[in-house]
């Protein structure tokens, strides 16, 4: 909008005032009277109106355990099934690579691009980057916005040459805000648009906000803010949270504070227009109003960005800011990483380094931070610590028990993936056995094998691995791996019921359940062999607690078979991690796992990178 359109507008805008608000809420058009005579040097009036779907508010935002083995004899059979180690074992076997866990972050984006480029070779396509076409997206594919800014002659060929397309306007400032044009040409197109039509509408406004708040014009988005406050009775989110996070770049950031006040009345602000304010707030050394909207947010049951701890850990109080004592403001910065650790919520490295930074500016304390990663013994690989156990303690173990028991074995859809009556045999059956050291998913763990004539023969190749390691199995499959067929050989399916108890359920009915149930009935040393990361039965969990207790156990007690199995080889399991990831601090260090921005890590991974924090003395 160019600088005399803004001018002229907000004199027309004042002068009209009276009889907008006498106009209707839904569409307001300036009277054509009033506006002949603020802009008599244009060829038409100039008018703003509001259509009727803009939203003016109403938008949604967003039984007891039995008897064990040892927990030393445990340990040992289960460091040799992960390390390669048993009877007869070579040197060579005892020296070979431990895969990563299946948790580990980025695992999940190596195997599928791994499983693509497996794809492509047997396709015989070429998807090398020089044979891929650009690709374009549709905000740029529509329109090629101009260089320079443009005459209202101009803009006008320029539509007649693509055919004068319905929202030509709208189009146009969206290819711009793609394309990050400059300011005069948005400016030199909405003098076009007022020009042609006499109409600015409150999309093409919310657009050209849009293109000012992001390109951080936030001088324009001033102007911008005056004239939508004079013109319509009310703004959607939309708008609300482009000037809450322009106005808090500014020295007007108290203003954002009356639209944030204005969207509680009709909406839930985003943890984003909060932020905004707080990183304003912290910027200008008003630590109350700042830590007053982070416990609001938090009461609210919000999660905060990542950018807004950082702007807290960041902006360290100054002497002459009387606002909060820095030992106050110590207890709140040392209160988000105990939120962090209760919800495992893992800091990307900004994030990170911003807590390192605080750390060691503390005065007379001497901290120290490198960053590092843990050895495979669950020691810090930078001091020594040695890292929380992965392993369950006995009453977060019968607490989490218990609730698999009530909410996902005995749930309210149980029935669904079984009969009253197979569950109860399976009961009766795993109560009259000993306590398992692992149970297997044999049908799960049969697949991992393409060759449909080889599934009885991979399974047979598990199962005797781990009974090498002398281990008490139960191996979970369904009936008609019974029959015998092309990929169940009868003579293979026999070994296996040699080497390991065996419950096999109906085909119709889901293994898992059974799985969970034997697995933690049998103790908390006993470990279960399969693929699923069971998140369909950890969102049946009935709280986000409970959820992470799961994942812990699950992360502790999950063996995955690596790489080709084939019978007679050895059979290697990925590495399950002895030491939990998660902030943990013994008073005299922390140690806070991170994300690196280099890992892609999927929502069931963890980070493998620690920030460790030493006070010296």
């Amino acid at each position: 909008m160019g600088s005399t359109v803004i001018l002229q507008l907000k004199k027309c805008l004042r002068a009209a005032l009276p009889f907008i608000n006498q106009g209707s809420p839904v569409s307001l058009v300036l009277p054509y009277a009033k506006l002949l005579q603020c802009y008599r040097g244009f060829n038409s009036s100039l008018g703003l109106r509001q259509p009727s779907n803009v939203n003016t508010g109403q938008t949604n935002v967003q039984g007891g355990l039995k008897k064990s083995t040892s927990r030393q004899r445990t340990q040992e059979l289960w460091d040799r099934v992960t390390d390669g180690r048993g009877k007869n074992c070579t040197a060579r076997i005892q020296k070979a690579f431990i895969p990563k866990s299946v948790f580990a972050a980025g695992t999940a984006k190596k195997t599928a691009e791994m499983l693509k480029r497996k794809a492509d070779f047997s396709s015989g396509e070429d998807h090398r980057p020089d044979k891929l076409a650009r690709r374009v997206t549709r905000a740029e594919g529509k329109l090629t916005p101009p260089d320079k800014p443009l005459s209202v002659e101009e803009w006008k060929k320029l539509k007649e040459s693509l055919g004068s397309p319905a929202q030509f306007d709208i189009q146009m400032l969206s290819a711009l805000l793609y394309n990050r044009a400059e300011l005069d040409i948005a400016k030199s197109l909405l003098t076009f648009v007022a020009t042609e039509s006499g109409t600015l509408t409150y999309e093409l406004l919310l657009r050209y906000l849009a293109f000012c708040v992001n390109g951080n014009h936030d001088t324009e988005v001033f102007d911008v803010y005056e004239i939508m406050q004079m013109s319509f009775p009310s703004l959607d989110t939309g708008a609300c949270t482009l000037f809450i996070r322009s106005l808090s770049r500014t020295a007007r950031w108290k203003e954002a504070f009356s639209i944030l006040r204005y969207l509680k009345k009709v909406a839930t602000p985003s943890p984003a227009n909060y932020g905004n304010i707080i990183a304003a707030a912290m910027l200008n050394d008003d630590l109350i109003t700042a830590w007053t909207l982070y416990d609001e947010l938090m009461a609210m049951g919000r999660i905060p960005q990542q950018e807004t701890w950082s702007c807290l850990f960041k902006r360290v109080c100054k002497e002459e800011v009387k606002t909060m004592s820095p030992s106050e403001q110590q207890k709140r910065l040392l209160g988000i990483l105990l939120y962090l650790r209760n919800n495992q919520v893992y800091p990307q490295l900004s994030l990170a380094s911003s807590i390192k930074t605080w750390f060691e500016s503390i005065p007379g304390q001497h901290w120290r931070g490198t960053w590092s990663s843990a050895t495979p013994k669950s020691l810090c690989k930078s001091c020594g610590t040695e890292l929380e156990s992965i392993q369950l303690t006995d009453e977060e173990y019968q607490q989490l028990r218990d609730t698999v028991m009530t909410d996902i074995i005995q749930g309210r859809d149980v029935f669904n993936k079984t009969t009253p009556e197979e569950l109860e045999n399976f009961k009766a059956f795993v109560g009259m056995k000993p306590a398992f050291d692992v149970v297997v998913d044999g049908l799960n763990v049969a697949n991992i094998n393409q060759d449909r004539t080889k599934l009885s023969q991979t399974l047979l190749a598990v199962v005797s691995e781990l009974k090498l390691q002398g281990l008490t199995i139960l191996v979970l499959g369904r009936k008609h791996m019974l029959y015998p067929s092309r990929s169940w050989d009868k003579h293979n399916m026999k070994l296996i019921q040699q080497k390991a108890h065996c419950f096999f359920t109906d085909n119709i009915s889901e293994d898992d359940p059974f799985l969970l149930y034997a697995t933690l009935l049998s103790g908390n040393h006993c470990r279960f062999v399969s693929r699923d990361l069971m998140r369909d039965h950890k969102a049946c969990l009935p709280d986000e607690a409970t959820r992470r207790l799961f994942f812990k156990w699950q992360r502790g007690h999950q063996l995955v078979v690596h790489g080709f199995v084939a019978l007679g080889t050895r059979v290697r399991f990925q590495n399950i991690t002895s030491y939990d990831t998660i902030i943990q601090t013994s008073g005299e260090t922390w140690h806070i796992p991170y994300d690196d921005d280099l890992e892609d890590r999927s929502s069931h991974e963890i980070p493998q990178k620690w920030l460790c924090l030493t006070k010296s003395h």
